[in-house]
This record gives C-alpha cells, sequence and structure tokens, in this order.
C-alpha cells in the first residue's frame, strides 16, 4: 500500500509518487477491462507552489486542476506549460469568469445557467468555444455546488443554446465513504447518469456527432473504485503532491 506523502515533498518524492498513482491507474484500468490511456490523471494544484507542481511536469504530469482563479492566475506564469491541459476544478463566480476564459482548456464546475452563460459570452467575446463540465451534486450535500441529478437534463436543454460553449460530459464530488462498496455504489450511480444523458439528443452535448466523452471523479482516497466505475479523469492531490 503507498505511504501517505509527507506535506513538503521533493521533487524525487513527487516523482515517485506519480509513478505509484500511474501504476495503480493501470492496474484498475485493466480490472476494468479499459485501457490506462482512456483516464486523465489531473494533477490538484490547490495550495501547491509552482515549484513542486513543475516538479511533477518535469516527472511526466501532463494536466493539472486549480481551485480558485486568482491562485491560477498568481502563479500561472511561473509554470512550465507546454504540452500541459490545464483545468478550472474549483466553484466559479460570475465575476471571475471574464478572468479564466482563455486562460484554461476545461472549465470543470459549471452549475447553472446563469454561470454557463457568463461563460459563453466571455467565451464569445473571445472568439473561442470553452469546454465545460456540469457539475453533479450526486449526494446532494448542502454544503457542495452543483447541480442535482433530476434538475441535470433541464440544464443541459438550457444550456443547447449557447453556442460558445461546448459540453463535454459531467463532473462529480461524491460524499466520503468508508468502504469499497459504498464508494464504488456512488460511482455507479453517477457513470449510469453519464450514460442516460450521453443517450439523449440534448443540443451542444456532442462533439460533432459523438455523444459527451468525460467523466470527472475519483480523487486520492478513492480514484481505484472511480475508475472501476468509469471515470474518465482522476483528480488527484495529496497522494500526489502532500498533505495541504
Amino acid at each position: 500500500m503507498m505511504e501517505k506523502p509527507s506535506a513538503d515533498c521533493t521533487a524525487y518524492e513527487i516523482a515517485e509518487n506519480l509513478k505509484e498513482i500511474k501504476d495503480s491507474m493501470a492496474e484498475a484500468c485493466i480490472k476494468a477491462g479499459r485501457r490506462p490511456e482512456d483516464v486523465m490523471l489531473l494533477g490538484v494544484t490547490k495550495t501547491v507552489p509552482p515549484q513542486r507542481i513543475n516538479a511533477a511536469i518535469a516527472a511526466g504530469l501532463r494536466s493539472i486542476g486549480e481551485n480558485r482563479v486568482q491562485e491560477l492566475l498568481g502563479k500561472k506564469d511561473e509554470l512550465t506549460l507546454a504540452g500541459v491541459d490545464v483545468h478550472l476544478i474549483g466553484h466559479l463566480q460570475t465575476n471571475k469568469v471574464s478572468k479564466i476564459v482563455g486562460q484554461v482548456n476545461m472549465i470543470e464546475s459549471i452549475d447553472s445557467f446563469r454561470l454557463a452563460s457568463a461563460v459563453n459570452q466571455a467565451s464569445k467575446k473571445a472568439g473561442i468555444v470553452t469546454d465545460v463540465l456540469v457539475q453533479v451534486n450526486i449526494g446532494r450535500e448542502q454544503a457542495k455546488s452543483g447541480v442535482m441529478e433530476e434538475n441535470l437534463e433541464a440544464l443541459l436543454a438550457e444550456m443547447g443554446t449557447l453556442g460558445s460553449i461546448k459540453v463535454r460530459g459531467l463532473m462529480t464530488i461524491p460524499p466520503i465513504f468508508d468502504t469499497e462498496r459504498e464508494k464504488r455504489a456512488v460511482f455507479a450511480r453517477m457513470y449510469k447518469l453519464f450514460i442516460d444523458i450521453r443517450g439523449k439528443k440534448i443540443d451542444n452535448v456532442t462533439i460533432g456527432t459523438m455523444p459527451m466523452d468525460v467523466l470527472s471523479m475519483g480523487m486520492s482516497g478513492d480514484y481505484k473504485e472511480a475508475i472501476l466505475e468509469g471515470a474518465t479523469i482522476i483528480r488527484i492531490g495529496s497522494a500526489l503532491f502532500g498533505k495541504r
């Protein structure tokens, strides 16, 4: 079992952590009958200083996710981001949309039509189309953002009128469970929702003629279970960079 990394990981430790995570991902993919290359490892960089992020990139990390707009913009110039995807994964306020559009490859935390409209407007002004995920509150937790399951289809239908964003899929932050069975059950429910939505003809929930293809779920404590249940992006912070 992989030991929990310390809060001040060295570049060597980060590289070792990354290798162990990738090995565990590959094992989970093989167990699920999936290809390891079909799951993206997103390194969560909240509160992580640039030099440690760069150490992970040098070791082979190719995607990072930041929670806060100001934090990302404040350290982006110090990061070696050539060939690296950057995602915004935290709650996005509408008054910060114009600052982040064009600065990231994907916004994973769309949870309302108001926010989607703001991203669409800023993207149109910048002359780009922004890839987004819709965040689902699968655990119905008051402290977490996200649309409820029963309101997802209506939100997506409303977003179908927006031409400067592309809905690539769904994201969730599930409740914390202790057992593998509980973890897999909630991820399985999220995957079913993902497949159900893919099967509906909703404008803008396609890539050309292909249905949405991204399901972002699973973090340091449950990413293996998420992969077993169909995740295409896992978001790893502490297991890679150490405890905050």
